[in-house]
């Protein structure tokens, strides 16, 4: 099956407080893009943000450049019903971040909790990390979550790769300065537990 379908399949079949990853606020996150005190008008994207409701927090802080990624259109349907009018406010993108969504230099703040895990070989990675490179603007900042060493080695019925934030930074190499990390234990809807670690890199 492939990933748009899987995906799809998912958001059809279950709530968004369903999925193992559902979190009524990503409380971790806001924290670091609290911390960089970006102008309401920074281009923050969500990566598999789908139905994460961190674009409702985003906007209630006044964050008015926003972009939302999914593969699912499913999930993208639940937020922006959620958000009803305030919606419009949002770019809903449905599309594979291994590919060209966002203009050369355009991006801010890359936010991806749980979708680069599930790169698991080198090439989807290699191409992940070309968008990033190519998105994100000298002096902007990329945070990605993902399992911790620890962690679960399968999600959804997929296979995934787990790391520590020496491992995420290692991977997107120097061009990107480490800046902080941090690591949560996740509780899943039915209250099993779930290792989580955050790399938070600036573009040099």
């Amino acid at each position: 099956m492939d990933p748009h379908t899987h995906w799809e399949q998912v958001y059809r079949n279950k709530r968004p407080d369903e999925v193992s990853w559902y979190r009524p606020h990503l409380e971790r996150s806001l924290e670091f893009i609290r911390s960089q005190r970006l102008p309401a008008d920074a281009r923050i994207v969500d990566i598999g943000g789908g139905a994460s409701t961190l674009v409702d927090d985003l906007l209630a802080a006044g964050f008015h450049n926003l972009a939302v990624v999914d593969l699912a259109p499913a999930a993208l349907a639940v937020a922006r019903e959620r958000l009803g009018p305030r919606a419009a406010m949002v770019d809903w993108i449905e599309g594979d971040v291994t590919t060209p969504l966002f203009g050369d230099a355009t991006v801010d703040f890359w936010h991806d909790r749980a979708v680069f895990h599930f790169l698991t070989d080198a090439a989807a990675r290699a191409a992940y990390l070309a968008q990033v490179h190519r998105s994100v603007k000298p002096g902007g900042h990329v945070l990605v979550a993902t399992f911790g060493l620890d962690g679960p080695e399968r999600c959804s019925g997929l296979p995934v790769a787990r790391y520590d934030a020496a491992g995420i930074h290692a991977v997107f190499g120097d061009a990107f300065v480490k800046v902080d990390e941090a690591s949560e234990v996740h509780a899943t809807p039915w209250g099993s537990s779930q290792a989580f670690v955050y790399c938070f890199c600036r573009r040099a």
